[in-house]
């Protein structure tokens, strides 16, 4: 078993001595910052044509969401932890654009002196592009590591700044990778760590089927190559996991299949012999090259395409991969004529998005896991504020991964465990530091915990507010507000193919009739025993650009909030499944069903996470009897399964409390 490993970031200290700390700090840093930007500013006025500007997105060659530390070059540029972000530096400005989730964060981390939030989320906000094209003089360069850039990111902004007679240039080695050799500071090297194949019991497919219907669909669109470029689309189609990246189990790498071949590009090329014997297994002859010849091996490829010269041949990537890799591909800058590249959404992404049944039931089963090690979390954490004893976010945060480890098959966090006290939880993505003065968990304070496991049998990610104490009564309403909106969704019935943008207001209605709102989406895919942020589909205001509609069988967050700045936040977060509903349909709405939407079938909801909502937070005066109707089905549910593992396994005071919290509601 391998956990993956915590990955820590400093955040403001509280105490009269942390503010003198953290004073320090920010003078340190201040020094530091300037001095980075300072050297990266010389490195782009010393390339063959000087920069006028150069891009640092928050990416890796493999468009990741989260990204190992040695690809981390915005954040050590500027010291914004945030997942999500790109820089901007010219010889006068530093600009981050960031969207909602990140803005107070950004505040607490960066220098506010020398960087410039934009916020990306607000409509007022210039993007990146509108801004280079406005500040930026006619004939200026902007440079970017094409490695760190997708073709349906480098597109647009080519023409934008062609329109603004302004040139997009690739930079192929990258000046903030530079820039940390020159102060000494060189990027970690890039992790291989051991790869693990992951059984057919847990996969409910091999390999080698997945291969056979990748081919398939390359037949039908004349490819003669398939590369894969994204770390979790290599470890679904393959079967196989790894750690190179803090808790997401995958592996630097690139796939390129061919109708007679599976080349994997990994490490120095020698695939483990385990490895090579579970694929062969699974039906697949797995061929190992080192991960830095991917681009060679690609130039080599397309120019023997482009020598049959037929004109049939074709090489198929997502658009989401790199520039760089397109380039290679394609042939760009060293083919007279370049080969047709298919640039569009990956096969592997559309497949992995519907989970099998043997899936299904792996994230089902590790849902009743990861309920009880929540429940029994919960139920320690109430007693020792109850009892007077001081624990600390990151004891907190620490328990509850000592309860998730009791369960079967549990392989780590599937993110950084959020343990937001009062005004933490207002910061969305919050991670506390292990460093200086802590943060304890007080009586008086509403308490947001987001966390996750990976387990062999599936990925899992639940939010629960908890009042440690009292709440005050506009917290109570927020909470409502915030709960109705998650049963709105939950309890939804919508048309098969249904993209999940159209579902966002509904989580949000009870917010916005009293002019509340949050800064996020309301759903995201979850990967199985992948990464816990799953493309190509979502809920939010803005469109998954390459959503296909909804289907059954794919799994979602439901997770609406609210946030008060400098106080406390509120979020509620289940994993559901589609699933298809007709009128005889175990769902909330099916007996009400009158018809199928003229033939395109019905879909909703089934919520597989299984821990219950702080009772003590809710206004039922503000819940519809269908509200509190559902509310009371879901925590019979969440007693009726989660009790009998508990009292077979002798927690009786953990089963006493998850009793008391899954009572009905009853009208006063």
């Amino acid at each position: 078993m391998f956990l993956l490993v915590f990955y820590m970031f400093i955040y403001t200290f509280k105490s009269a001595n942390g503010a003198n700390l953290e004073h320090r700090w920010r003078l340190k840093y201040k020094d530091m910052s300037l001095q980075r930007l300072t050297a990266l500013r010389a490195l782009m006025a010393s390339q063959p044509s000087a920069l006028a500007a150069y891009i640092v997105p928050t990416a890796d060659a493999h468009n990741s969401e989260y990204i190992s530390p040695v690809d981390a070059r915005r954040e050590w540029l500027s010291g914004f932890t945030g997942s999500a972000g790109t820089a901007v530096v010219t010889s006068a400005n530093a600009l981050v654009w960031t969207d909602g989730r990140y803005y107070t964060q950004f505040e607490k981390e960066a220098d506010l002196t020398t960087w410039t939030l934009m916020k990306q989320s607000l409509p007022e906000t210039p993007s990146m592009e509108k801004w280079l094209a406005s500040n930026l003089l006619a004939g200026s360069i902007v440079g970017v590591d094409p490695k760190t850039m997708t073709r349906e990111e480098w597109t647009p902004l080519q023409m934008a700044l062609t329109k603004a007679k302004m040139q997009l240039v690739a930079v192929d080695k990258n000046l903030v990778d530079q820039a940390r050799v020159q102060l000494n500071e060189p990027p970690p090297e890039r992790p291989h760590n051991v790869i693990m194949h992951l059984p057919l019991q847990y996969t409910g497919k091999t390999a080698g089927q997945k291969i056979t219907e990748l081919r398939e669909a390359m037949a039908e669109k004349k490819s003669s190559a398939l590369v894969v470029t994204a770390l979790d689309e290599i470890a679904y189609t393959l079967n196989l996991r790894g750690s190179d990246i803090d808790y997401n189990p995958v592996f630097f790498s690139y796939l390129l299949i061919t109708p007679t071949s599976v080349v994997l590009f990994w490490h120095l090329g020698q695939i483990p012999e385990g490895v090579a014997a579970s694929l062969r297994d699974e039906g697949v002859e797995i061929e190992g090259k080192p991960y830095d010849e991917i681009v060679p091996t690609l130039r080599r490829f397309a120019r023997e395409l482009s020598e049959n010269g037929d004109g049939e041949h074709s090489i198929w990537l997502s658009g989401e991969a790199s520039e760089a890799i397109h380039r290679a591909a394609s042939g760009e800058g060293y083919l007279k004529k370049p080969l047709n590249l298919v640039s569009e959404v990956s096969p592997v992404a559309l497949a992995k998005l519907i989970k099998n049944d043997v899936e299904l039931e792996g994230f089902r089963q590790c849902h009743i896991r990861d309920g009880i090690a929540v429940v029994r979390f919960f139920r320690w954490l109430h007693s020792q504020v109850d009892a007077g004893n001081n624990i600390t976010e990151i004891q907190a945060a620490d328990k509850l991964l000592e309860f998730r480890k009791d369960e079967k098959d549990f392989m780590g966090p599937s993110f950084e465990t959020i343990p937001g006290a009062g005004e933490n939880g207002a910061i969305i993505h919050y991670s506390p530091s292990r460093d200086g003065p802590q943060r304890d968990i007080r009586s008086k304070d509403m308490f947001l915990l987001d966390s996750g496991g990976q387990y062999k049998d599936g990925t899992t990610d639940i939010t629960r507010t908890r009042h440690m104490g009292q709440p005050e009564r506009l917290q109570q309403d927020s909470f409502t507000r915030v709960l109705k909106g998650q049963i709105a969704v939950g309890s939804a019935l919508y048309p098969k193919g249904v993209k999940g943008n159209v579902l966002d207001s509904l989580a949000r209605k009870a917010l916005w009739d009293v002019g509340l709102d949050y800064a996020h989406g309301t759903g995201h895919g979850v990967g199985h025993f992948l990464n816990v942020h799953e493309g190509p589909a979502g809920v939010s205001w803005r469109p998954y650009p390459h959503d296909p509609g909804l289907k059954p069988g794919q799994i979602l967050s439901n997770e609406p909030g609210y946030y008060k700045v400098g106080e406390y936040g509120i979020r509620h977060e289940d994993l559901v499944e589609t699933i298809a509903v007709t009128k005889d349909t175990k769902h909330h709405r099916a007996a009400g069903l009158l018809g199928d939407y003229d033939g395109r079938g019905v879909l909703g909801f089934n919520t597989i996470t299984l821990v219950p909502h702080h009772k003590m937070c809710i206004s039922e005066e503000l819940l519809t009897d269908f509200e509190l109707n559902y509310l009371n089905a879901y925590h019979e549910r969440v007693f009726q399964t989660l009790g009998p593992i508990l009292m077979e396994r002798r927690l009786r005071e953990d089963y006493v409390w998850l009793e008391k919290e899954c009572s009905p509601i009853m009208r006063a």
